[in-house]
Parts: C-alpha cells; structure tokens; sequence
C-alpha cells in the first residue's frame, strides 16, 4: 500500500457527518497568521524601534483576533485593552522620557546576525516538532466548560474570570503593582526635567 493510501485510510475515519470545517474562520485564521509572522519579523529587523513597537501592536492585535477565533471574548477584549492600552504605551513613553535614538543607530548594529538566524531556526525547528509530537493528533474542545454556566450563556468568561480572581489572585495583584511601580518611575522621570 503506497503512502497516499495510508494517509487516506486515517484521515477517512476522522471525517464524520458531525465534522464541521469553518472555511471563513480558516480563511482569517490564515490571513492573520501570515501578517502576524510579517509583523513579528518586523518587530525584530526595523531599526527604528518606535516603529518596532508599532509592528509590535499588530502583533498583538492578532493574538486577539486568535482569542476571537477560539471564541473567547473576554480574554480577546482583555488582550485589546491591556497590551494595545497600556503596555504598547507604556513602551512608548519609555522610549520617549529615556531619550533613546528614535532613527537609524549604526553603533546598535553587530555582525552575528548570522548567528542569530541559525538559532532561531534551529529553535523553531525543535519547538515545531515538539508541539506536533505532543498535540498533533488532540482536537480542541469546550468540555471543560460545561457545567459552568446555563444555557444560552458563556462560561468561558466565568471560568477565565474565576480563574484570574480566585487561584491567580496574587500574581495578579503582583502585576498590578508592577505596572503602578512603572507608572510611577516615568512619572518621577518626567519631572526630574
């Protein structure tokens, strides 16, 4: 039996009349992937790191627009505000009060890109591999969501908000304070001038 036969004989008893495939959701879900591998690519070969950190927010746009796809709203809204709102600015005015070089800097550049590139590879490589060896053939379901909300409602919302309130509380507080201590260091910053 040639190898096209075998992959026809277990894909076969995967496509079930219940399978559905949601060919729009796909469409974007390639779209937005292959923007997302431009920006990041971006974010990391611009020399002008103001307009690396906006690459940056295209990239995290489409994490967002991930979470849409994954139809979890909350944690997409989350996403939107959190590092579109606050970290993307937060980086801006770090940029802006430290008074780094905002245009092309010779003295920043080094000669091991090569090196650079050979590593990232080779570390995308072993992690593709890894995640296809140990997820390859799992399916993605809403399980363990049920249960946690009634019909008619989504209890994705409440179990990531259960989450983040109940078992994470104190890392969450940690990161709020992390962010206070950030806000106020560029405070004190701005004024020392």
């Amino acid at each position: 039996m040639n190898s096209a036969a075998l992959i026809i004989a277990e894909v076969v008893p995967l496509v079930t009349p219940e399978t559905t495939f949601d060919v729009p959701a796909n469409v974007v879900f390639a779209v937005q992937a292959v923007v997302m591998i431009f920006a990041a690519i971006r974010v990391v070969t611009t020399k002008n790191i103001v307009h690396a950190a906006l690459w940056l927010v295209v990239v995290l746009g489409g994490v967002g627009l991930n979470y849409i796809l994954l139809q979890a709203e909350f944690v997409a809204v989350t996403q939107f505000l959190v590092y579109l709102g606050a970290v993307i600015v937060l980086f801006l005015f770090g940029v802006m009060l430290t008074r780094a070089p905002l245009g092309v800097s010779d003295d920043l550049d080094n000669n091991q890109k090569k090196i650079g590139i050979g590593v990232g590879v080779a570390l995308l490589a072993v992690l593709s591999y890894a995640l296809i060896e140990s997820f390859g053939r799992s399916e993605l379901t809403f399980a363990a969501y049920e249960g946690v909300a009634g019909p008619n409602t989504n209890g994705r919302t409440q179990a990531v908000s259960d989450a983040i309130f109940g078992q994470y509380l104190i890392p969450f507080e940690m990161l709020s304070l992390l962010l206070l201590a950030a806000l106020i260091g560029a405070i004190v910053l701005a004024r020392r001038d």
